[in-house]
C-alpha cells in the first residue's frame, strides 16, 4: 500500500499543476466573481425566509428580471473561463449587469451580487495574457507564462516629425519644408 501513495501524490501533483497552468491563460477569479454573483441574485427573490411561523417572502415584481439577470451572470462567468478572447466583453457586461441589478433584483440581492459582479466585472475587463518566456536554467523546458504582458516602454515610431531628430518644428511658424504643414504639437 506505500507503493501507492507516491504515485497518487505524483498524479495529485500533475492535476493541481495542470489546473494552475490552465487558471493562469484566463481570467480565472474575474469569472469565479462574476458566477457567484449571480446565484444570489437568482435566489434571493424566490426565496422564502420563515421566522417562527411567520414566512416572508422576499419575492419582487420583477422576478423574472432577477432570474434572467443571474442567469447571465453565471453564462457570463462561464464566459470568461472558456472564451478568455472575450473577456472584455463579458466583464463590460457583467458591470452593466451588476448595475441593473441594483434596480431590478432587491438592491443588487443585498449588495451581495452586486458587489461581486463589479469586482468579477472588473478583474475579467482588467486582466491580460501573460508572455511566455523561456527558463534559463532549464533550456529544454517549455515555455511557461510569467505574468501579465504590460508595456512599459511603447516602441518608437517608425519615423517623422515628433522624435526629436531635428524635423520638429517647434517655433509655431509651418512650412512644408519642415514637415509641419500646420500641425503643431504640444511642447
Amino acid at each position: 500500500m506505500s507503493a501507492e501513495r507516491p504515485q497518487l501524490k505524483q498524479a495529485l501533483g500533475q492535476k493541481r499543476q495542470a489546473f494552475r497552468h490552465w487558471r493562469g491563460q484566463r481570467p480565472f477569479w474575474g469569472g469565479l466573481l462574476t458566477l457567484l454573483a449571480g446565484i444570489p441574485i437568482m435566489y434571493i427573490p424566490y426565496a422564502n425566509l420563515t421566522i417562527g411561523s411567520l414566512t416572508v417572502r422576499m419575492a419582487t415584481t420583477a422576478g423574472a428580471g432577477s432570474l434572467i439577470i443571474g442567469v447571465l451572470l453565471v453564462v457570463l462567468g462561464l464566459t470568461m473561463w472558456f472564451q478568455p478572447v472575450s473577456r472584455v466583453f463579458a466583464g463590460v457586461a457583467a458591470i452593466l449587469l451588476a448595475l441593473v441589478s441594483l434596480v431590478v433584483s432587491n438592491f443588487g440581492a443585498f449588495l451581495i451580487g452586486f458587489l461581486l459582479g463589479l469586482i468579477g466585472g472588473a478583474l475579467g475587463v482588467s486582466w491580460a495574457p501573460g508572455k511566455a518566456v523561456r527558463s534559463e536554467d532549464e533550456p529544454g523546458a517549455g515555455d511557461r507564462v510569467v505574468g501579465p504582458v504590460v508595456a512599459t516602454h511603447p516602441a518608437p515610431a517608425a519615423g517623422g516629425p515628433g522624435l526629436g531628430n531635428g524635423l520638429d518644428d517647434l517655433s509655431g511658424t509651418s512650412s512644408p519644408t519642415n514637415g509641419t504643414n500646420g500641425r503643431h504639437r504640444a511642447g
